[in-house]
Formats: C-alpha cells, structure tokens, sequence
C-alpha cells in the first residue's frame, strides 16, 4: 500500500476523555474549533494560516462566543479535522489509502489551496493522489470504497471518476503488461486448464488469466460496483465471457446462499437491489454467461420478489440456453402457498420460450453446445431439451401433489422433438403412476400418450411388459413392436402374424392406437391381471432363450437362423393368445371375436410346437 508522510514535528495532540483534544504547548490556546461532539483546543495562528474558511469563520465570531467557532458538516468528520489541524502545525501526518480521500474533502472544505500558501494541504494530496494512489491496482479500489460515505465532495472532487477510469483502464490492460498484485484462486485455473505444468506453482504463473481482476472487484458495494462495470464495458476491450464470470463470482460472494439457495433469513430490500442490478449488467452476447447461473439468478429473483421486467429477461435468456441446462437447475422452489414442491409452471414457460425462441431462428444455433452433442445434427438443442424435460418429470413425478394436468402438459410440450429414446420419458410416466396409484383409467391412458412404445430400448421394453401399472393397451404394443423389430432383422413383415394377432395389434400411431377388434375401449385401458403378468412372465423367459440361443449361433447356415427368427416369432404370438384367452376367462371381450381369435391362435401354437423342438435339438 502507497502512503505519504507530511510535517517533521512531533504529534503533540493529546486527549482529555472522549470529546476533547488539545495540543500540548507551553503557549496557551486561544481558539476552540467544535467539530460534531468533539472540542478541539488551538492556536490560531498555525490555522489560519492555511485555511481560507477558518479565517472566515474567526472574524464571523462575536464578542459574546469569543474565538468559538462550530464545524458540524465538514466532510470526514473529527478524525479528517485533526488530520487538516495537525498538517497546519507541521506535525507528522501519514496518509493512506483509507484517509486520503477524507482528508482531501476535508482539506477543501477548510479552503486550504495554494492561493492562502504555496504546498498547502490540497496540493500536495492530489500529487499524492495522482502519482501514487491512481496508479495502484489495490489502492484505487480502496480509494474508492472510501469515496461513498463522503458524497457528494467526492464526487465533485472528481476522486470517484479517477477511481474508476484507473480500475476500469487497468481490468482492460492487456494481461501481458499485468505486473501488480491481485487476487485469484490459482487452484480454480490450475483445475481449468487440466492441471498443465505451467499451473502447478500456483507461487509464480507463467502467464496471467484474462480474468484476474474478477476477485479484487468482489469487495466492493453494488452500487460502486455497477459505475465499474459499466465503465469496463465502455471502453469495449474486455470480452462479454469476462464480464460475465465476474458478474458470477460478485453475486456468489455477495448474495448469501446463492450457489445453494438463497438464505431465509437476509435483507430482502439489499439483496433485491443486487440481484436485479445483476441482471441489468448482464453483458447482450448470447452464451457468455452459464445457463445454471442465469437460473440460480432466476430463482433468487423469484424469492426476492424482484420486478416483472428483470424476471422476463432471466426466463429469456435461459430459454436461449436451455440445452445446457441441468436437471438440478430447473429444480426451483414452488412460490409459497402452492401445493406443489417446485414450480412446474416456471419450467413449461422457459420450454414454451425455448420452443418459440428456436422456430424463429431456425435452423437452429448450437454455438454454444460446445462438443455435448456432436453426434446430434442441426436439431441437437432439441434432442438436449427432450432428454432434460424427460429427467426433470420423473423427479417432479415424486410429488404426491403434482397435478396430472401439469405433468402432461410439460410431456406434451416437447413432444414434437424427435430424440432416438423414449426411455427417460417412460421412467417419468412410471414414477408418476407409482406416486399417484389412485388416478383413474382415462388418465392412465392420457399420461401413457406421451410415450412412444416405438422407441423403447430392449432393457425398458422388458420393463414395460411386466409393469402392473401400465394399462394394458401399452403393454400389448410395447410387445408388438418388439415383435415387429424381429420380424425385420429376418427380413420379415407383420403380415407373417396370424390374423387374430394381427387384429389385437394398434393401427400403428402410438400412444393413441386403438384396436380393430369389437373389444372396448375400457378392456384396453385396464391395468393388467396378475395372471397377465404371470403369463407374459413366463412367456418371456422363453423369448429371451430364443434371442440368446439365437445370438450363440452365429455360424449356423441361413436357413436354420431363419427358421430361430420365425421362432421367436410364435413365442411372442404365443403371448398375445395367452393375454387373450386371459381377457377372456375374465369376460372381458365378445364371443364372437373370442372364437375367430382364439382358434387362429391355436392353430399357431400347434405350428409353433416342432419348430421349438428342432432348436432345442440344434442346441
């Protein structure tokens, strides 16, 4: 730190309790200056030398208050008179970072310029000030702390515009010539840059990170902070990703809880302030601030109760950087009074946004996607979407008091992103059917829309059919497109069914499919049987041998890897007439289409009873 040591004299200035303070001298004084609750005892003669004001005030006195004069606004206070009277008697004065700018107030308020004599107290505090001070990194920024309970005379004194076109001049300096002090976590950018040797000495780095202001600025005020800021910004030669993660390290040291969610128990009206300032320095580049911060910032503006305008401009920014999101940093706290734990409503604006935002700028702009999707093509943010939409569902499945409207509505939302699995979807829908047993059969079918059982791995297809709380529609096209899915690896077609499964199978759209048979709508929207289950189980089993003994047989001529697919085939028909002749023990369809299925059926079965045989044998 700079300072600056003024006079040669001895401090002779001694202290009679709190609030008085004279000078020890063989001469008697012969003023008294009240400067707040403070008496201070002097000479005039050392005084009025210097000061234009204390002359002024002197001869303003009267006879009746002798030579007693009052100075109750003088900037700094008792603390920057004593410093101003000491310099008068040519006393041994340090000044600093912290008291220069107090005294430089004081100093003008007192009229001490160089008219009254040459080298008085304001010229050699703004050489001070210039030579040293505004040339300190450190220093400038202390200065400028110092600056805001002395307004308006620092202001006017232009101290706080130097302040700030040092700090600002030296954040944009080329790093080259970076050769002060400053504050940074060397352990953050050792971590950053893949622990390379040249970051291993944390001690002496060999080059300086674009970003080496960012800490130091962090001890300032909000409002301070701001005037900084923007004076960085207008000399346009620090890069928008700078600012942002400077915005990001002040509202995470200055906003308590903010990287957790914000504390309970806080200054509503400061922190209000801080974060909507935060958002109106938010640099206009797209991307150069995180999507997790832009939502840490959302929620803290939610629970300040901060205004419309600075809440709608989080939500549009997020909504252009939503694929980057994360599933915990959509988790946002429901406001208080809703039902639900986090706010569902919050989430499906920022996908309706994000759905908007991408259909007027398509095709769309994956700049900021980085290498996270390069397999994806232009539609990436999409699928990046659809993948978080699906993982955010099933943990607000949970809920015990997430309506079904809220859950559907969001699902429906993305449900013209094409993604190549709907197994995340299909974890959420069965989350939710397991939290929320009581829900009818109409819903049941309304939350199972969502899911296309065309795009259902192996793994959750298996899941899918032994699940008793899926209705029995999904059930039965999860197995017949697992059907289909073999029939065309042996370069077969749907046609090879029977016709009675073929009658029992969706017409083809999924979620919404209904059967060409006379049965009803409610049989197919039922939950299956535990003797479905047990059925399909077992059956099962056997199908998994096949597609085993299937896979082991890689060698076997073509002829007999066809006739293992064909195979395959009648064990899943099999399924299908068990789960048909199970519906029909429980009178659960016609006669007629009983009759006409189940004898089609059995004729299949007798087929199917040498083929088994055979691959059994070739094993």
């Amino acid at each position: 730190m700079k300072f600056m040591k003024l006079g040669s004299k001895p401090d002779s200035f001694q202290t009679d309790g709190g609030y008085i303070r004279f000078v020890a001298s063989e001469l008697a004084t012969d003023m008294v200056v009240n400067v707040g609750d403070v008496k201070f005892y002097l000479h005039k003669f050392p005084l009025l030398s210097k000061s234009a004001r204390l002359q002024k005030l002197v001869a303003a006195t009267n006879d009746a208050n002798g030579d007693e004069i009052h100075i109750q606004d003088i900037p700094g206070g008792p603390a920057a008179f004593e410093v101003c009277a000491k310099f008068c008697y040519g006393m041994t004065v340090t000044l600093n970072a912290y008291n220069v700018v107090a005294a430089r107030c004081a100093a003008e308020y007192l009229e001490m310029y160089e008219t009254i004599e040459k080298g008085n107290l304001i010229y050699k505090i703004d050489v001070f000030l210039n030579s040293s001070i505004f040339r300190s990194w450190k220093d400038s920024i202390i200065v400028l702390q110092t600056t805001k309970s002395l307004l308006p005379w620092s202001e006017e004194l232009k101290v706080v515009s130097h302040c700030l076109d040092s700090i600002a001049s030296k954040a944009s300096i080329d790093t080259s010539k970076v050769e002060w002090s400053y504050t940074y976590n060397w352990k953050k950018i050792a971590s950053e840059n893949g622990n390379s040797p040249q970051w291993n000495d944390a001690r002496k780095p060999q080059m300086v990170p674009k970003d080496w202001w960012v800490e130091d600025l962090c001890e300032l005020p909000i409002d301070l902070y701001k005037r900084v800021i923007v004076t960085i910004k207008t000399k346009g030669r620090v890069s928008g990703d700078v600012i942002g993660e400077a915005l990001n390290a002040y509202t995470l040291r200055r906003l308590p809880g903010f990287s957790k969610g914000v504390n309970q128990n806080i200054d509503f009206v400061k922190y209000w302030s801080l974060v909507e300032t935060i958002v109106w320095l938010l640099p206009t580049e797209k991307g150069v601030v995180s999507c997790s911060f832009l939502l840490r910032l959302l929620r803290a503006a939610i629970f300040l109760d901060c205004g419309e305008t600075e809440r709608n401009e989080l939500m549009r920014r997020i909504a252009q950087q939503l694929p980057e999101a994360t599933m915990n940093d959509l988790l946002i706290r429901a406001p208080p009074g809703e039902a639900t734990v986090y706010d569902v409503d919050m989430v499906q604006n920022l996908v309706e946004e994000f759905v908007t935002h991408s259909s007027r700028t398509e095709p769309v702009d994956n700049e900021f996607l980085g290498s996270r999707s390069p397999k994806f093509g232009p539609d990436a943010s999409k699928v990046l979407v659809a993948k978080l939409i699906d993982c955010y569902l099933a943990e607000i499945a949970r809920d015990p008091n997430l309506h079904l409207s809220k859950f559907v509505n969001l699902g429906e939302t993305i449900a013209s992103f094409s993604r190549p699995s709907h197994d995340g979807l299909y974890r959420a829908i069965d989350m939710y059917l397991k939290e929320h047993p009581g829900i009818s059969k109409s819903e049941r079918k309304r939350i199972c829309k969502l899911m296309d059982c065309r795009k259902l791995s192996a793994e959750a297809c298996m899941h899918a059919v032994q699940n008793e709380r899926l209705p029995l529609r999904v059930v039965v096209q999860v197995l017949f497109f697992e059907q289909v899915r073999a029939t065309a690896s042996a370069e077969n077609s749907t046609s090879d069914l029977p016709g009675s499964i073929r009658a029992l199978l969706p017409g083809g759209s999924h979620g919404s499919s209904r059967s060409t048979t006379t049965n009803t709508e409610e049989d197919w929207d039922s939950v299956p049987t535990a003797d479905d289950i047990k059925a399909l189980k077992g059956e099962l089993a056997t199908l998994r041998l096949g597609s085993n003994d299937s896979g082991n047989e890689a060698a076997k001529s073509d002829v007999e890897k066809v006739a293992a697919s064909r195979m395959k085939g009648l064990v899943m028909s099999k399924i299908f007439s068990k789960l048909w002749s199970s519906k029909e023990r429980h009178g659960e369809i016609s006669s007629s289409d009983t009759s006409d299925s189940h004898g089609s059926v059995n004729a299949e079965e007798t087929k199917s009873t040498p083929s088994r045989s055979r691959r059994h044998s070739l094993s």
